[in-house]
């Protein structure tokens, strides 16, 4: 009997040395240290090649230092835009996509990829994606009409933060080939490029007239639909690995020759081309998912 009790006030011994106890002083003592309130420091857990679980401090400076400029040049759009100075925010969203396109680049050539590193992409391309086309295209076309005008900037935000969300809870199972949804940066140059067109074609392009507000309103609402659409699109993050037909190089050339010829229409009608490719990608895919379910029919008949 006094061995059958003596047992079980061993069992929790014996559990406590094969799990360390997070609570124990030495691990508070650790937190502590680490989280001491006196330093501006980032803690995070990465895994090494083995597959063990390490503690790493500190960001890696390059790659963040562009997401930054990212952040920057759209803090900048924003602030241009509600100056009235709408070249200068478009100029700052093509600037902002350009370094959006370098700091995964960079992070990927010098191993630099981190949890961190992709949360604060994120949160710049919300700003310089999200929000920077939203004011802009608000406060040129959309502000005289009033609440509809605001409600339609906003759906466009909203939709490029639902997307941004998505896209982070999905980024380890989607295909990289491949974007599900129009990305926030292709989105906010469609819109970019349409007002610089705009701006760029006074003539033909009277902003005053109601219709053409209207047509901008439906232009960033269509864009912001398609961010959190399940259209798929093609990414080209693979395109530097491959070789391709010499015979591709000519269109090539040629859409580079229009977009120099004209480059804000060159630009936009470039941007509506790709918008447009997944659609009618999705529009083939079905009709020949449909055609061969009727053949497959048929021939069970």
């Amino acid at each position: 009997m006094e061995s059958a009790v003596a047992i079980p006030e061993k069992q929790p011994e014996r559990r406590s040395a094969e799990q360390p106890d997070l609570l124990s002083v030495d691990n508070l003592a650790y937190e502590d240290d680490l989280h001491d309130g006196l330093t501006f420091e980032i803690i995070e857990e990465e895994r090494t090649r083995e597959g063990s679980k390490v503690r790493s401090k500190g960001i890696y400076l390059f790659p963040n230092l562009i997401t930054t400029a990212a952040l920057l040049c759209g803090f900048y759009s924003v602030i241009a835009s509600t100056s009235g100075q709408f070249e200068k925010a478009i100029y700052a969203i093509f600037l902002a996509a350009l370094f959006d396109g370098l700091d995964g680049r960079v992070a990927r050539w010098v191993n630099a990829q981190s949890a961190f590193g992709e949360q604060y992409d994120s949160l710049s391309d919300m700003l310089s994606f999200g929000v920077a086309p939203a004011i802009l295209v608000y406060s040129w076309a959309l502000q005289p009409l009033g609440r509809v005008g605001l409600a339609c900037a906003f759906i466009y935000t909203a939709c490029a933060a639902f997307r941004l969300a998505r896209f982070n809870v999905q980024i380890a199972v989607v295909d990289k080939r491949y974007f599900i949804g129009l990305a926030s940066p292709l989105a906010a140059l469609v819109v970019a490029s349409g007002i610089w067109v705009g701006i760029d074609n006074p003539a033909w392009i009277d902003i005053s007239i109601i219709g053409w507000k209207i047509l901008f309103a439906a232009l960033v609402v269509f864009a912001g639909l398609l961010m959190i659409s399940n259209v798929r699109y093609f990414s080209f993050k693979e395109m530097d690995r491959k070789r391709v037909p010499f015979a591709i190089m000519l269109p090539v050339v040629l859409l580079l020759i229009g977009i120099a010829y004209n480059i804000p229409l060159g630009l936009f009608c470039v941007g509506l081309i790709y918008a447009s490719s997944g659609i009618i990608a999705l529009i083939m895919s079905r009709t020949k998912k449909t055609s061969v379910q009727k053949e497959s029919v048929n021939d069970a008949i």
